[in-house]
């Protein structure tokens, strides 16, 4: 049985037929970009986040999110305090391609 604390995110995925959500649960660090990397080159063009449940971001997440949505994921229920930091961020020019 897999031990809850070690798991530090959980992705759910749903669609509608056009526009794919992802639900990010947890802890959003940059050790899981290689998953998230490749849903999002799945999943793309009409690709959705939920961050509702993501209790934790570090900066280069917050990079990549920057990144995301400027090349047109959607960022929904994200918190203001991340939405503060990706601002900061963009100021600065520093991003993380979403997709290579």
């Amino acid at each position: 049985m897999l031990d809850a604390s070690l798991v530090t995110l959980r992705i759910e995925t749903a669609s509608d037929g056009e526009t794919a959500t992802l639900r990010l649960i947890g802890r959003l660090e940059s050790g899981i970009f290689g998953e998230l990397e490749a849903q999002v080159r799945r999943l793309r063009p009409r690709l959705v986040f939920d961050l509702d449940e993501v209790t934790l971001v570090d900066v280069t997440v917050v990079r990549f999110l920057v990144a995301c949505e400027s090349e047109g994921v959607a960022l929904v229920h994200c918190a203001p305090y991340i939405r503060e930091w990706m601002g900061r961020e963009e100021g600065r020019g520093e991003r993380r391609r979403p997709w290579s």
